[in-house]
């Protein structure tokens, strides 16, 4: 079932999203514009969790278990946002609040205020 942007819920900034490796699903076009963007940060970031891809999902390479939360998830004291946002993942980019389960605006997760 698809949802139309109007029909999205306001994102809270929450963060719930960013709980899960969105990192695991950038795509090789995200890849090649951060190449083409010189966005040596993001690939430095990445590779300093000494993480591989495995099948759909980064690895420790120390530990072998998969990492949970993206990378550039970071919040200010109060809210939290993308260290990255201008350049996210495509994943990311087309994600709408209450899509998914993992988003207290899911419908099945809101509470009545």
């Amino acid at each position: 079932m698809s949802r139309d942007d109007a029909d999205s819920p306001e994102c809270k900034r929450c963060g719930q999203c960013c709980l899960a490796d969105v990192m695991a699903y950038a795509t090789d076009e995200d890849r090649r514009r951060w190449e083409a963007e010189g966005r040596t940060d993001i690939f430095t970031a990445i590779n300093n969790r000494h993480g591989i891809w495995a099948g759909d999902h980064l690895i420790s390479t120390e530990t072998g278990r998969p990492f949970h939360g993206c990378t550039f998830f970071d919040c200010d004291g109060e809210r939290f946002g993308c260290s990255i946002y201008e350049t996210r993942p495509t994943v990311c980019r087309n994600y709408q609040p209450g899509q998914s389960e993992i988003c207290p605006q899911f419908p099945g997760n809101r509470r009545s205020d």
